[in-house]
C-alpha cells in the first residue's frame, strides 16, 4: 500500500506525468514486497517551493508513504532513483529534491483497514 506524492515548482505535462507514472511504478519495487499493483501516485505541479531562501531553480518535494517498516537500505536506493527520475523527466537536479519517508501500521482501503 505505498503512496508517492510529488510536489514540484515546475509544470508537469501530460507526457511527463505518464513517464513519471511508469518510472515510479518500477522504482517502488526497490522496496521488498511493494509493486505498482498497489501504488497510488499524486502530482501537484507549479507549487511555490523555496529552498535556502531561493525559488529560482526547479524544486521537488516527494513523500513516500508505505504500510509497514521501510528498509533503510531500500530507502537509500529509492532516494537515488527518485533523484535520477526527476532529473531525467523534469530537469530537477538532485540537490533540489527533498524526499520524505513515512511508515504507517494502519492503511485503509475499500472499507477496511490493513
Amino acid at each position: 500500500m505505498p503512496m508517492i506524492l510529488t510536489k514540484t515548482s515546475t509544470p508537469i505535462s501530460t507526457e511527463q506525468e505518464l513517464i513519471l507514472k511508469e518510472k515510479l511504478g518500477k522504482a517502488i519495487e526497490l522496496f521488498p514486497g511493494k509493486t505498482e499493483n498497489w501504488l497510488m501516485l499524486g502530482f501537484e505541479d507549479n507549487c511555490r517551493l523555496w529552498f535556502r531562501g531561493d525559488n529560482s531553480k526547479p524544486l521537488a518535494y516527494v513523500e513516500v508513504s508505505a504500510l509497514g517498516k521501510i528498509n533503510p537500505a531500500a530507502a537509500e536506493n529509492m532516494t537515488a532513483e527518485l533523484c535520477k527520475i526527476y532529473k531525467e523527466v523534469l530537469g530537477i537536479e538532485g540537490d533540489g529534491v527533498y524526499v520524505k519517508y513515512e511508515e504507517t501500521d494502519k492503511w485503509g482501503f475499500d472499507s477496511v483497514n490493513f
